[in-house]
């Protein structure tokens, strides 16, 4: 007697996360006792599927909807139509991430993550996937850029810069991690001399090892989808004397380059040197000169309307110094850039944000906030055009201003205690401005600011208030969100605000969009501390649900931490080993903090631990995965076992 005709249908792979751009090919493995292997594709049930979710054809090859989501590949057996296997693809419509903190408002927040929910996210089915090796420490926000067409086609890229002065693109779908290519900024290739490093740590500033051990790439780059182009900042010295701190003699550099995201390779004339002078007697002449090596570019990149704009402040406050902004060309790096100095007849003003980028609103205007400096806006006897501790709205247009040109001041808010907070090194610019979206009463547009002092400004944007020498009352609404100060970023999620000061929880104030206040009362928050530099959290969600608030403990950055157990001294070389400490990603239930749903400490064994922490930088999430920069490594988590 014959046996009845079996056969088992296996599809492979069985789980995958999508870009909307990026084909997937699916296959089939037929056993039993048919002759005929072969099978029939569908999507969703659907024979061949639609535009709607997705198309794959006979040989297994799936195009992805334009719109994110679940979907199920079913296989069938031809020869047996009741023999049939099926795998999970989650497709993601999200852009990419493309610029620090997900987008010009700066609020940290990716609602088109369709895989990671508060259910799946714990020590059971989360956790590390692998990690990319790097040559230098990343201060920078990992970038993901999806479906980048390669010569063997489109891969999602993972980008990210290192202290080293090298530009990594890793395919962010990996595991193991796989580096599609990577380029050393300072060779002859990409502008250098041939005998250019990054700077020592202790050749700029004033010994405090703000970046350490050495100075390279610190602000997140910033990638413009339209060419496919990156854009980030080296820096560089020839000549050092060897650990002088500012008296170090030597050349050195700041250089702007456009990346090709597909080759590594310069374009549009770049690179080029940063370079400016605007008039001012700041430093004691008539005019005043952008200085490479007593300014550092610790801010986040930022992109819009055809302009690359780029932000500098000090290494750790050695002088002179001054806040600067650079307006570039994107599409030719080689004109003239916009320029804006924040204190040309005074000094200081930096331009910090903790890594964080200049926020960008729907007309183009620029928001950067300044550090401890000259603050004269309110004089009448003095020049009257230096802003330390000011939030600035620029404006771009054709012409010069008493502080560069083609930038010019639209509108600035300064609080009442701007002295105090000169005198005391509290800067109002250690954390940057997030926009809030667009309100349908009051007000409507706002932006909130963070600083040392840890006091929350609610500011209109369109009538910013100027200097008022008795109190804040010009502005919508000051109050204390954290005693210890901020360095980085807020997130804004659902109307929350989310921040994690210094020695402090993380936090979340509810905005109310029909008073146009926050509750200075925090919803809720984590039970455990951040130490100094605090976490500038990312949330990811799907829409209004699902929201996860993730978070970095960087407390054991090594040298100069505050951190360390028993009180070690952590300004020391060689660095003690109890100052240096893996980075620790937590991960909150984003409505109620007091949940935490996991973290990378939890797992036995070490599983998740990520590499040595660094300080300013936030978390990435995309596509089902979170990225993490650290000294050493770009660490990726996601499910488990897919």
């Amino acid at each position: 007697m014959l046996s009845p005709p079996f056969a088992t249908v296996t599809v492979s792979p069985k789980f995958t996360e999508l870009a909307s751009a990026q084909p997937q090919q699916f296959r089939a493995s037929v056993v039993g006792n048919i002759t005929d292997l072969s099978v029939s594709w569908a999507v969703d049930g659907m024979a061949a599927g639609d535009a709607a979710v997705g198309t794959i054809n006979s040989a297994g090859l799936y195009q992805p909807p334009p719109t994110g989501g679940p979907h199920t590949i079913t296989a069938t057996s031809v020869a047996l139509t009741s023999a049939s296997g099926s795998a999970n693809v989650v497709v993601t419509d999200l852009a990419g991430v493309f610029t620090y903190h997900s987008d010009l408002a700066r609020d940290g927040a990716n609602v088109q993550e369709y895989v990671l929910t508060p259910a799946n996210v714990n020590s059971t089915t989360f956790g590390k996937l692998t990690s990319c090796p790097v040559d230098g420490a990343v201060y920078g926000q990992p970038l993901w850029a999806p479906a980048i067409r390669l010569t063997d086609g489109p891969h999602n890229l993972l980008i990210v810069a290192t202290q080293h002065d090298t530009l990594f693109a890793f395919d962010a779908e990996s595991n193991p991690c796989v580096a599609r290519w990577s380029v050393n900024l300072l060779d002859v290739m990409h502008g250098g001399t041939g005998n250019e490093t990054s700077i020592i740590w202790n050749d700029v500033g004033n010994c405090f090892g703000d970046v350490y051990p050495e100075v390279g790439v610190t602000g997140t780059p910033v990638i413009d989808p339209a060419t496919d182009t990156i854009y980030v900042v080296s820096s560089s010295e020839v000549g050092s004397a060897g650990g002088n701190c500012s008296y170090s003699p030597g050349t050195f550099y700041r250089r702007l380059h456009a990346i090709d995201l597909a080759t590594g390779s310069e374009k549009f004339n770049g690179p080029v040197t940063i370079a400016a002078s605007v008039p001012g007697v700041g430093d004691g002449g008539t005019v005043v000169t952008f200085d490479p090596q007593k300014h550092h570019q610790r801010s986040g990149l930022a992109l819009a309307n055809g302009a690359v704009y780029v932000a500098f402040a000090a290494h750790e406050d050695a002088t002179p110094y001054h806040g600067w902004l650079f307006g570039y060309n994107a599409a030719d790096l080689s004109q003239l850039p916009s320029v804006f100095n924040t204190t040309p007849n005074g000094g200081l003003g930096g331009i910090w944000a903790a890594g964080g980028a200049p926020a960008i609103d729907a007309s183009g205007d620029i928001y950067v906030t300044t550090g401890n400096g000259i603050f004269d806006a309110n004089s009448t006897t003095v020049p009257f055009n230096d802003y330390g501790d000011s939030i600035l709205r620029l404006h771009p247009f054709p012409g010069n201003t008493s502080n560069g040109s083609n930038l010019n001041l639209a509108g600035w808010f300064t609080p009442y205690d701007q002295l105090t907070l000169a005198q005391d090194d509290t800067d109002l610019g250690s954390g940057a401005a997030v926009l809030l979206p667009d309100q349908t009463a009051g007000p409507q547009h706002l932006l909130a600011q963070l600083g040392k002092e840890g006091v929350v400004y609610l500011v209109d944007r369109d009538n910013m208030g100027q200097f008022n020498p008795t109190d804040n009352s010009q502005i919508l609404q000051s109050f204390s969100g954290t005693g210890n100060g901020l360095w980085g970023t807020p997130a804004f999620w659902r109307n929350g605000l989310y921040f994690a000061g210094a020695w402090d929880s993380l936090k979340v104030f509810a905005f109310d969009p029909a008073t146009g206040q926050f509750n200075s009362t925090a919803t809720s928050q984590s039970a455990n501390i951040f130490g100094f530099p605090d976490a500038s959290p990312s949330i990811s969600s799907q829409g209004a649900s699902n929201g996860i608030a993730w978070a970095i403990d960087a407390s054991l950055y090594g040298y100069a931490s505050p951190n360390a157990p028993g009180g070690v001294n952590c300004y020391v070389v060689p660095v003690p080993a109890v100052c240096i400490g893996p980075a620790v990603l937590h991960a909150y239930d984003a409505t109620n903090l007091t949940t935490e749903l996991w973290n990378s400490s939890q797992a036995s064994g070490n599983r998740d631990q990520a590499g040595p922490a660094v300080k300013f930088v936030p978390p990435t999430i995309a596509n089902g995965k979170v990225y993490v920069s650290t000294a050493t490594e770009i660490d990726v988590y996601g499910l488990l076992g897919k």
